[in-house]
């Protein structure tokens, strides 16, 4: 928290709603994860975050909570949402009712709703009722939280986390004879938890034909209740081994294979699927592709203390048309391995 967040009382409430809406990440495609805080009297009366599509949205838990608990305190208290409320009917009421109702009449929100059905309505409506509305508290923030969502709702593309794990010299494959895994244990443990935030994961046919990957959520994610992400293989020749853990393990109605479809057209079929979030996991000539499309929001770099002097490289192809700069770049330890991390900083196009 920010020195300055200490003494903003909006603010102070605000990373509590945020904290809620990060036990919905990954769970809730295609909603955006969102979490609510209530407070009344200065202590928090309700909280609550969105679990699942097709579930009660973050305000309806936290307004629940509150009755459950401190239901005289309700009325007249504030509420703290991480996104701009929904105002109209899908699987779920409008929230901008179920917080009329309660009788709530301050809201405080985080970001606005990118949906085009929602944003920067509820204002007006909840205004109308009475209710006293204040927006953009920690829009950065909660704004980062949606990044997924709001690309997938404006373009109706998936955002897309690359992923890797390399040598120090560039490359996926070690020589022939050794372990295929460059990386620690502990590293591709860190890896596979991308695949709790994912909708969906991509790999070449050549790394099935390899490395007959399982692409389960394992290591304790399936335990909170996922879906197991949609497991697409890209491939040309359609050459894939008929005994492969994807063709027939329990998940292989999950399993997706795409033969001679251009990686932007795979994008747009899955984002029609309700695909919000995308991970790449390989190998080189995939990752090497989406690179050059300008297709690759996140990145995720997992580098061993090992030189291997030949195999494919992490990026395999035709060279970039420019180098790929990150945001927010950071650097973490994994025992003897490094993490790499960062957002993809977007090249402006020609108008």
């Amino acid at each position: 928290m920010a020195l300055s967040d200490k003494f903003d009382p909006d603010a102070r409430w605000m990373h509590q709603a945020i904290d809620q809406a990060k036990r919905g990440i990954g769970l809730t495609s295609p909603n955006p994860p969102v979490g609510a805080v209530i407070v009344a009297q200065d202590r928090v009366i309700g909280q609550g975050y969105h679990a699942k599509a097709g579930g009660p949205h973050a305000e309806v838990e936290a307004i629940k909570d509150a009755k459950a608990s401190f239901p005289k305190l309700l009325p007249g208290a504030t509420i703290y949402v991480t996104l701009e409320p929904c105002c109209t009917h899908g699987r779920t009421p409008p929230c901008t009712d179920a917080i009329i109702a309660a009788g709530i009449k301050r809201v405080v929100i985080g970001a606005n709703d990118p949906n085009p059905s929602h944003h920067q309505k509820a204002r007006d409506i909840l205004m109308l009722a009475g209710v006293s509305v204040k927006s953009g508290t920690l829009a950065d923030e909660c704004g980062e939280l949606i990044l997924a969502f709001s690309k997938w709702i404006t373009t109706g593309m998936p955002y897309v986390i690359a992923k890797a794990g390399q040598s120090l010299d560039g490359r996926i494959t070690r020589p022939a004879g050794e372990s295929q895994w460059l990386t620690s244990s502990a590293a591709r443990i860190h890896g596979r938890r991308l695949r709790l935030r994912s909708d969906a994961i991509i790999v070449g046919a050549e790394t099935v034909r390899k490395d007959n990957p399982r692409l389960t959520l394992r290591d304790g994610c399936a335990a909170t209740g996922k879906e197991q992400p949609w497991r697409v293989i890209l491939t040309r020749s359609g050459d894939i081994p008929a005994d492969c853990h994807l063709l027939n393990d329990v998940y292989k109605e999950r399993t997706l294979i795409m033969q001679g479809v251009d990686l932007r057209e795979v994008m747009r079929q899955l984002g029609e699927r309700g695909v919000v979030t995308v991970l790449i996991e390989g190998g080189g000539i995939i990752l090497g592709q989406a690179f050059r499309e300008q297709l690759v929001d996140e990145v995720h770099w997992y580098i061993a203390p090992l030189l291997c002097g030949g195999g494919r490289p992490s990026l395999a192809g035709p060279a970039l048309p420019a180098s790929v700069e990150l945001d927010q770049a950071k650097v973490m330890p994994i025992g003897d391995n490094v993490h790499i991390s960062g957002f993809v900083k977007k090249v402006p196009q020609p108008a």
